[in-house]
């Protein structure tokens, strides 16, 4: 119930009629800003794709010692830890030191392997690019059955995949963001048992 309040009274914060002439400037400023024509100039484009690829890396932080996703694609990424046995959390660099630095470590092997192979590549990736979708989504399917067939051998996670794929696809149509879904069945099994173990130590 605390939470709801709490909910209640930053909404009615944001709707405050001052704070809604500062949303309206925002929108009136990237939208203006937003349909300038570009003059080419190389640090236009470097200095926002380098912030971009740099939150990407630094969205581990949250993830790997707070047990948090800090993007959509890390809370995949706690996933895949899970099913492999790793929580992620403070005690993650406490019993498996190894597995974290490493993983900090492949990071700048990471990025030293991307500008190797993309640089002389950059031609083929944008061929890759232009194959026509009706050739790639069939492909990207069939890879997509077999990963999944390949963890248990099992027929029916292939048609629990395509069952989740379909829920997506409805849930895009309707303009449904998928990240809270996928952020919800990450971290509920976690807010469940933090919640349980809770109760207990009040009682």
């Amino acid at each position: 119930m605390d939470i709801l309040t709490s909910f209640g009274n930053g909404l009615l914060v944001v709707l405050e009629p001052h704070n809604l002439m500062y949303c309206f400037i925002g929108v009136f400023l990237g939208t203006f800003i937003g349909v300038l024509p570009g003059t080419g100039v190389v640090a236009g484009v470097a200095v926002p794709e380098a912030a971009n690829n740099s939150a990407t890396q630094t969205a581990f932080i949250p993830t790997l010692t707070l047990g948090v996703p800090g993007s959509p694609p890390m809370a995949i990424v706690i996933g895949a830890l899970m099913i492999y046995g790793i929580t992620p959390g403070p005690r993650l660099l406490v019993d498996q030191p190894d597995m974290f630095w490493g993983l900090v470590a492949s990071f700048l092997v990471g990025n030293i392997m991307l500008l190797i192979l993309n640089v002389p590549l950059i031609g083929m990736w944008v061929r890759l690019l232009q194959i026509p979708y009706k050739y790639m989504y069939p492909t990207i399917i069939v890879l997509i059955c077999m990963g999944v067939y390949s963890l248990n051998n099992n027929v029916f996670d292939i048609w629990l995949t395509l069952v989740i794929g379909a829920v997506g696809y409805i849930m895009r149509l309707f303009r449904f963001e998928p990240a809270p879904l996928l952020l919800g069945f990450v971290l509920g099994p976690m807010m469940e048992e933090q919640l349980r173990r809770t109760m207990l130590l009040s009682r």
